[in-house]
């Protein structure tokens, strides 16, 4: 073989191993970048599977939260129910004894006058005076009008020859009058009373009337 031949032929085998070589090292490039793509992936898919487990256990965390915060209100609101029931019901009490008691203070000042009766009874059952029984039982009717104005604000309606008033008399007889101008109570058939200010029963009177 000639010295030219032979010169090619190790060019041409030198060329073919550098192309095998460079072949190579592209694959290896190439299958580092798979390698690398891979674990890249795999990082990512781990970081997620972290980050979803992660979400997991702090949504366990909140549930677990608003479950015992959820007990504790409706254990409040059953406790609140309770009181507000207890509550009526002392309410409900209390109204009542106030509504049983609520004449207890008249009474009491009630039962003085009714002394005052009991003993006029037993001394007119010894005695033969009635003028002196007429006196005492008298005395007792103003003692009982006084304690009734000053300290319950009770006022009697028992006056003739004044005007007519609907809101305080009730008109049961009725008469043509000379010289009247306007309708007038003549005369008191049963005594009307207010209470602070407020009729609570009319009085039944007579009225007369101007002739026309």
């Amino acid at each position: 073989m000639s010295s030219k031949k032979k010169d090619n032929k190790n060019t041409g085998e030198k060329m073919d191993r550098k192309e095998e070589k460079v072949q190579e090292e592209v694959v290896a490039e190439s299958m580092d970048d798979i390698e690398a793509s891979a674990e890249e992936d795999v990082k990512e898919e781990k970081t997620e599977e972290d980050s979803a487990q992660d979400l997991v256990a702090q949504l366990q965390d909140q549930n677990k939260a608003l479950s015992e915060q959820v007990a504790d209100l409706k254990d409040r609101l059953v406790r609140t129910v309770a009181d507000t029931e207890n509550y009526k019901k002392r309410l409900l009490r209390d109204k009542e004894e106030a509504v049983k008691y609520a004449n207890t203070a008249l009474v009491k000042d009630l039962i003085g006058p009714l002394d005052d009766f009991s003993r006029a009874i037993d001394a007119a059952s010894q005695s033969n005076n009635f003028e002196a029984l007429k006196e005492g039982v008298k005395m007792i009717e103003d003692r009982l009008y006084s304690l009734l104005k000053t300290n319950w604000g009770l006022e009697v309606i028992e006056e003739n020859n004044v005007p007519f008033n609907p809101d305080e008399h009730e008109a049961c007889l009725m008469e043509e009058v000379e010289g009247l101008k306007e309708d007038t109570v003549t005369m008191m058939l049963q005594k009307g009373y207010k209470l602070n200010g407020r009729v609570i029963r009319p009085a039944k009177v007579k009225v007369g009337r101007a002739k026309s």
